[in-house]
């Protein structure tokens, strides 16, 4: 395994700092390799059995993560957020057969553990592997399964080898200039690429480390920026909106503080969610850093970034990674012409390899010459690619057109008094669909008479929202994506307008 061949090379350095207590890359090997030996017992090789488990961010998440890995198997991260209900889907529909949990989840697993008959061992003292001779890991062998989010069927396996991570790891590291000397805050869920391959992996193959917060709190994270130890930050939009403000509640000394400590960090990641292009200008004005949005998904790793060195573009994310083909295509898989929308397709050495257990779906999932069919619309507009939302949510068919709920979001958030939005479309036996928009904001505050004027001002008639409705706050998942399923039933009651 080429991450444990890398981490060979770093013994002595620091790996990861996890409840104030530093580990080096030596204890991180040793503690993986004492996992390791006791998933195996007397066996020689797990032969990819599945084992899930659940561990807070943490040093004992790598080390469970990187022990399976090490015996055998493959690793199926469970999420805590998740109802049990979600976690019994992951578990059966993956065959798993053991879960690893800290001491804290023990008796909290231990319920669905014994329904779905799946023994379940507490992580303890991790001891030293006394030397016990582990299988060698080829590259082709299955690493993870990660499952989607699920937002228009059942959450699917994505399965992903050995070599598929370590395409996603060196591409990241070269596009982004990733170096032992860097330090990055990890506050992102570790059951999705973006945590586990953006943040921690990147940082340990190089000989970084990665420094675990047990959840985000814009107070702590703030912190941890303006120390001088950090030298990136990897985030969803909903984490910059929070922090921002956290700065505009503080005093204006404070803020000078604040804005003086995090300009000096030489990048700054927004993914997993479009980026409002408020929230970009804002955090610059705020710290001089102009966030690289990129876009990837859990099949594919990264396929999009914004340029580290030269131009990023507002709402945009940039151009494929080294390695990575994009293109953009029709119903009908032909090229679209350039600055005409197309579904997005990708081809590379980081695509994943099934989804699991579900060969239909997997089948389904690529063209005829193996392209990758994402479901995501985008256009190539001004040399960098903009996404326009999932073909299955973001994008509205309405006479016709097929509008970006995106783009409306974008103009919505513009307007006084309307604090975050999310567009959909409803269901319309004339138009096919109309444009809906749901608005966080006070209802007093909000005239859609007025807002309509202001609207015709920015957007063609046919891009208005027909429908409003107000709320508190909108629906989002662990990433912070606004679950748009969800949103529908607003418009099925009396109070939309």
């Amino acid at each position: 395994m080429k991450i444990i061949e890398q981490a060979k090379k770093n013994t002595s350095r620091a790996a990861i700092i996890s409840g104030g207590v530093s580990y080096s890359y030596k204890s991180l090997l040793e503690a993986s390799a004492s996992i390791a030996t006791q998933l195996l017992k007397s066996k020689k090789d797990l032969h990819e059995k599945r084992i899930g488990f659940l561990i807070a961010p943490s040093f004992n998440y790598t080390v469970v993560q990187w022990g399976i890995w090490r015996a055998g198997g493959i690793a199926v991260p469970l999420c805590a957020s998740h109802p049990l209900a979600s976690m019994k889907y992951v578990l059966e529909d993956s065959q798993a057969e053991m879960i690893l949990v800290d001491e804290e989840y023990f008796g909290f697993l231990k319920p669905l553990a014994e329904e779905c008959g799946i023994p379940l061992s507490a992580i303890g003292p991790v001891m030293r592997s006394d030397g016990v001779a582990l299988p060698v890991i080829n590259t082709d062998r299955r690493a993870m399964i990660l499952y989607t989010s699920g937002t228009t069927s059942k959450p699917k396996g994505v399965v992903s080898c050995h070599h598929h991570v370590d395409a996603q790891i060196q591409t990241l590291i070269s596009a982004w200039e990733w170096d032992k000397n860097d330090r990055i805050i990890n506050v992102l869920p570790l059951h999705h690429v973006h945590g586990i391959i953006n943040v921690m992996l990147c940082a340990l193959w190089v000989g970084a480390c990665c420094e675990f917060l047990p959840k985000f709190e814009p107070e702590k994270v703030w912190a941890r920026l303006v120390s001088g130890e950090i030298s990136l930050f990897m985030g969803v939009p909903t984490m910059y909106y929070q922090l921002i403000k956290f700065w505009e509640a503080v005093s204006r000394e404070e803020q000078k503080m604040l804005s003086a400590g995090v300009s000096s960090l030489r990048l700054m990641v927004s993914g997993s969610a479009a980026l409002p292009e408020s929230v970009l200008n804002k955090w610059e004005s705020i710290s001089g850093q102009i966030l690289l949005e990129r876009y990837g998904m859990t099949e594919i790793g990264m396929g999009l970034t914004n340029s580290y060195r030269g131009e990023r573009r507002a709402g945009h994310v940039g151009n494929p990674f080294k390695g990575v083909e994009i293109r953009l295509v029709d119903q009908q898989l032909c090229d679209v012409p350039i600055g005409e929308p197309g579904e997005i397709i990708v081809k590379g050495p980081s695509v994943f390899k099934e989804y699991w257990n579900n060969p239909q779906a997997t089948k389904k999932a690529f063209t005829s010459d193996g392209w990758f069919k994402t479901g995501d619309m985008a256009v190539l507009s001004h040399g960098s690619y903009k996404i326009l939302g999932r073909t299955s949510v973001d994008i509205i068919k309405s006479g016709g057109y097929k509008i970006s709920a995106l783009e409306i979001e974008e103009v919505l958030r513009n307007y006084s008094g309307i604090k975050d939005c999310a567009v959909v479309g409803i269901p319309d036996e004339e138009w096919g669909e109309v444009v809906a928009a749901v608005l966080v904001g006070e209802r007093e505050e909000l005239n859609y008479d007025m807002l309509t004027t202001w609207l015709k001002e920015k957007l063609p008639s046919y891009k208005l929202p027909r429908k409003y409705q107000i709320v508190e706050d909108l629906p989002r998942n662990v990433l912070g994506k606004v679950v748009k399923t969800s949103l529908k039933n607003y418009f099925n009651t009396e109070n939309s307008s």
